[in-house]
């Protein structure tokens, strides 16, 4: 595991931390490939919910390092880089901008700071990786729309209100109120909540970009599988494979 990205096992409950609080937690590869290890570690592992949190105050992320620009934006993405099966919920704070908005979105309950603020700069700045159109299965269209296009600041209050986090609390207190809700996560039947998310990630459309970086996912678990490795070697070693299925 990275330093830019801490992982935490507290009683059935996987503590994920963006740990870049001098660079406002600017995702730069370390973070985005640190973020896909923590995530399928989770999924892996025996803890039975995830909070993905953030160190510092100012900022929960301020989208991907523009002096350090991860290679794939998506691999950091629940869902996308890493197959979840399991609730994640994301406890956040201060500014939460660009790409950092479509690794929340894609948590299943979202723990507002008081001091939240989320924005989606790219229509402004000319370059999209497209991910953020998922926005418009997830909460109103209009509201998707205006925050995609606008690039407006959209305060926790509003947020709330037009359903992008599901509660808002005091300043310093979102990853406890997190805990709060994971414990309950962890205490609930594993099989209904599995069943209940795959339901539900199957019931909502994706965009084009998600379905796209879901698509690369598995291709990329194909090419750097071991049975990939398998083949290549038995090719050059003129004998035949022995595939094991992973």
């Amino acid at each position: 595991m990275s330093t830019e990205v801490l992982y935490k096992s507290i009683d059935d409950i996987a503590v994920i931390t963006i740990n870049r609080p001098d660079k406002l937690n600017a995702l730069n590869e370390a973070a985005i490939v640190g973020l896909q290890s923590a995530l399928q570690r989770f999924e892996d592992g025996s803890d039975r919910v995830a909070i993905l949190h953030a160190a510092g105050d100012r900022a929960w992320s301020v989208g991907a390092d523009i002096k350090d620009l991860p290679n794939e934006m998506w691999q950091g993405v629940p869902n996308i880089g890493a197959d979840i099966s399991k609730p994640v919920i994301a406890a956040v704070h201060g500014w939460c901008i660009g790409g950092a908005y479509c690794i929340v979105q894609m948590c299943d309950i979202v723990v507002a700071s008081e001091t939240t603020k989320f924005k989606y700069p790219e229509a402004q700045l000319g370059f999209t990786g497209g991910l953020i159109a998922s926005a418009v299965a997830r909460i109103p269209h209009k509201i998707a729309m205006e925050f995609m296009m606008l690039g407006k600041d959209i305060s926790a209050q509003r947020a709330y209100e037009v359903g992008m986090v599901n509660r808002i609390v005091p300043a310093g207190t979102e990853l406890e109120a997190a805990m709060e809700d994971a414990r309950i996560l962890a205490r609930s039947a594993p099989l209904v909540l599995s069943t209940l998310k795959a339901f539900s990630l199957q019931t909502i459309n994706k965009s084009p970009a998600e379905a796209g970086a879901i698509s690369r996912h598995r291709l990329l678990g194909v090419r750097n599988s071991e049975d990939g490795a398998e083949g290549g070697r038995s090719f050059a070693e003129k004998r035949p494979p022995k595939f094991t299925g992973r």
